[in-house]
């Protein structure tokens, strides 16, 4: 009978880097070391060189790999177990010639069921056999130790499963066809995880799209052809700061493209440095058409060739100079000698250069200078138009003054609020979002002057798109947010004093006086007043703005965007059934009161204020503070506490700026490690020896530390096991209403549709038992007819004898006639 084995002798093979394989493995051809990225060019800002694919490894020779078992015809030399006609049925063991033996159930001869075969060599099969084949679900079992488990189609490993290497470095877990890996999978290179490939497999090759992190960091993202970058797709050189987005070919940058080499910003800038090619590549080099972006604001658009400028360009220099003309070898053509070092404005008395042409936007010495040497523009057109023409120059220069006399303080609030939350920037480059934006107008107090942060929005909305005129993932630069302040002093300047007299200068003068100078810096609320609370927090937020868009209303002001009010706010609450004794409604009020003057108005209460999606995070977060009372579990706490009197306690309050010293302000930083800490007690504890003072042992640290783990554990409890989970029910609920009404329809449509029938086959019925009264009616007729014609028939008359056919006992009885009484015949004729 036939049995599974190995197939007659091993084949060896040698395996590219990209195809070695551990020596012994099942497993198809997998790299024990991934394929390393091109490496790029030097991180120094004057170095432009794109990036160049190094040559790959040699090829590694491999060990012997076993071949996939396959069906065969095996001789049984001994077999115990069960026989039923002459044939092994359910358990037994087979034992073979060659050395094979299989454990496991029989049916009507065939391995068939659960089992175990093992070769002679050691090689293990461990699962579902049909008949006589591995198939379903098994584990193969190597002598060296590696292993997969997963799927099986007739000995070959086929649908889902996982694979690793004998030293447990190479791990593979995805989809397979036919013994190789084709689909969706995942391999790891390492046992760390650190290096590894998930995405798109075609016959043991990386083919589509897929992301490799490799040894170094550095991650590939987009399209894949025969293990190669190929297509769309994006580097990012991790330890050179470098990124290069565009196409792929080969494994080179082919086609259009943008290198991108990063660099940590200067202090005290805004922006950060960077060198930026965007154009053609050819085979890893910049060539042809393309425009070159240098770190110091300067900018080359024109000809290249093998990375250098070569042809017809335009250079534009830090100051708004031009040049156009031809270049040669990365240089002037027509200036030779002349250097320009990417940094610092060189010399151009020598050079032909033009102003830039109506219509560009290179305004030299005009708007507010920067620490770079560059300006930064106003947009405050839509305000100086109010004004008389003859007065706008004027206003203009004036609010410039006014803005330029505060702009380091401005500066250093903008660096302070965009930095909140943002503790590991990839280049030191930090841009204020909108939910920093709120935080910055609430700490200033800008809603104190009966402007809520929504129509702050309204106010500084510029023709945006409704439903993004709340979003807190929109940013602004610097100048934005100097405009933007500048706009809101103009609003709540003449709010208070509508006669016009103060001008816009003066507006902004009063707004840095009585709001930003004295109050900035000066964090309030619940989200950004601790650095670590932040960084919990904020991994609630795309959640939380996907659940405050769900219960928006739409504005009844224009642009007629979607915003909730405290109501509103109040009704999902109950709506989600998370109140309690602990929160209640008149808690949830006083949560919306804290940072609020306008809710309460004496004994009123005002509910109709809109919130923004900062209130509404940083209600729930109060609410979470409320609704959880009890205290997180820690195994050790009493130990770190323990013999200590704690005489000082640490509130979990506000932070506030130094007057001294603001805005350089700092929330608290973690700088012990609670493990460490405790293992390092418990193990002297195991030696008999008493823990000292460890010298960075703190009982203000340990007690700061164990208010904060409390309230991450209520932020966590409430949120992952009351909040999200009530929500997500309402909207199970919600989804169900239409189907419950479509099968409600549908119910309602086939209950007619029964009555409908019903009716009918009641009126069949009806009909049918008419026709079947009025066929008796009519047989019964037929019958009393026929029975009066035989009685008038004279043959049938003889002489009173009885009729041949018919005997005294057997003669018939006449119907009875209208009129007549029916009686009895006894076979003889009236006479007439």
């Amino acid at each position: 009978m036939g049995k599974v084995k190995k197939k007659d002798g091993k084949k060896s093979e040698k395996l590219s880097v990209e195809a070695a394989e551990d020596a012994g493995s099942k497993l198809s051809p997998v790299p024990v070391t991934p394929v390393e990225e091109p490496a790029p060019a030097s991180s120094k800002i004057s170095e432009d060189k794109p990036v160049v694919p190094e040559n790959p490894p040699a090829p590694i020779a491999t060990s012997e790999v076993y071949e996939e078992p396959v069906l065969a015809q095996l001789i049984v030399e001994k077999y115990e177990g069960e026989l039923v006609n002459g044939l092994y049925e359910g358990e037994g063991i087979a034992y073979y010639r060659d050395g094979n033996v299989y454990r496991g159930l029989f049916s009507e001869g065939f391995m068939h069921g659960k089992g175990e075969y093992t070769w002679a060599d050691g090689l293990k099969y461990e699962g579902e056999f049909f008949m006589n084949f591995p198939m379903g679900h098994g584990i193969y079992t190597w002598p060296n130790g590696s292993r997969y488990e997963g799927q099986v189609y007739k000995a070959v490993r086929h649908g889902t499963g996982v694979q690793v290497s004998s030293d447990q470095q190479v791990s593979y877990a995805g989809e397979w066809y036919m013994g190789k890996r084709h689909g969706k999978g995942a391999i790891y290179y390492n046992a760390e995880g650190t290096s590894w490939y998930e995405g798109d497999w075609m016959h043991n090759s990386k083919e589509g799209w897929g992301v490799q992190r490799f040894p170094s960091s550095n991650i590939y993202e987009g399209q894949w052809k025969n293990n190669k970058f190929h297509g769309e797709g994006r580097m990012r050189w991790l330890t050179s700061n470098e990124e290069y987005l565009g196409q792929w070919e080969n494994g080179v940058q082919n086609g259009l493209g943008t290198h991108t080499w990063y660099l940590k910003r200067v202090a005290g800038s805004q922006y950060s440095l960077r060198n930026e090619y965007t154009g053609n590549f050819v085979n890893g080099a910049r060539h042809g058409q393309g425009q070159y972006y240098y770190a110091n604001g300067a900018m080359y658009d024109g000809e290249w060739k093998n990375n250098k400028k070569q042809g017809m360009g335009k250079f534009i220099f830090k100051n708004g100079r031009i040049y156009m003309g031809e270049f040669m070898e990365d240089q002037i053509a027509e200036y030779p000698n002349f250097k320009y070092d990417r940094v610092s404005t060189p010399d151009l008395s020598g050079i032909r250069t033009q102003s830039p042409v109506c219509g560009e936007s290179f305004n030299v010495n005009s708007g507010i200078p920067s620490l770079s040497g560059s300006y930064i523009e106003l947009d405050i057109a839509t305000l100086l138009n109010t004004l008389p023409e003859g007065e706008r120059y004027e206003t203009q220069k004036q609010v410039e003054y006014a803005v330029l006399r505060n702009i380091t303080m401005l500066r250093k609030a903008y660096k302070f609020y965009s930095s909140l939350g943002n503790e590991n920037c990839f280049d030191n480059a930090f841009l204020m979002t909108k939910l920093q934006f709120w935080r910055f107008l609430k700490d200033c107090k800008f809603h104190h002057y009966n402007l809520m942060l929504c129509e702050m929005d309204r106010i500084l909305a510029d023709h945006s798109d409704p439903e993004e005129v709340h979003s807190p993932y929109a940013t602004m630069l610097l100048r934005t947010f100097l405009t933007n302040i500048i706009y809101l002093a103009y609003h709540i300047s003449h709010a208070d004093n509508p006669d016009g007299k103060l001008s816009l200068g003066d507006c902004f003068s009063k707004v840095i006086t009585q709001n930003i100078s004295p109050h900035a810096g000066s964090i309030r609320g619940y989200l950004f007043s601790d650095a670590h609370k932040t960084e919990h927090a904020i991994s609630y937020i795309d959640k939380c703005w996907d659940i405050y868009k769900t219960y928006c209303k739409k504005s009844m002001s224009a642009p007629f965007e979607p915003t909730m009010t405290m109501r509103n706010f109040i009704w999902m609450m109950k709506d989600l059934r998370v109140l309690s004794n602990e929160l209640s409604i008149t808690k949830i009020v006083d949560i919306l009161a804290e940072d609020d003057p306008r809710v309460r108005d004496g004994n009123e209460i005002s509910l109709q204020l809109e919130i923004t999606f900062l209130e509404f995070l940083e209600a729930l977060i109060g609410c979470a503070i409320t609704y959880v009372k009890d205290e997180p579990q820690h195994e050790s706490n009493h130990e770190l506490l323990q013999g200590e009197q704690v005489t000082n306690t640490v509130s979990d309050s506000n932070t506030s700026a130094d007057s001294t010293n603001y805005p350089g302000l700092s929330t608290p930083r973690k700088s012990e490690c609670w493990t460490e800490e405790k293992e390092l007690i418990i193990g002297m504890k195991a030696n008999g020896k008493h823990s000292p003072r460890l010298p960075f042992h703190s009982p203000k640290k340990d007690q700061k530390k164990i208010l904060t783990d409390k309230w991450f554990h209520q932020l966590d409890v409430f949120f992952q096991k009351v909040f999200f989970p009530a929500y997500e029910k309402a909207e199970q609920l919600k989804a169900e209403i239409p189907r419950n009404r479509a099968r409600q329809a549908e119910q309602a449509r086939l209950q007619q549709v029964q009555e409908e029938e019903a009716a009918r086959l009641k009126a069949l019925k009806a009909e049918e038992e008419a026709k079947r009264l009025e066929q008796m009616e009519l047989e019964k007729a037929a019958a009393m007819l026929e029975a009066a014609q035989v009685s008038d028939d004279p043959a049938n008359d003889n002489n009173g004898d009885q009729h041949p056919a018919t005997s005294k006992e057997e003669a018939p009885i006449s119907p009875p006639t209208a009129g007549t009484k029916a009686t009895p015949t006894t076979g003889k004729k009236k006479k007439k």
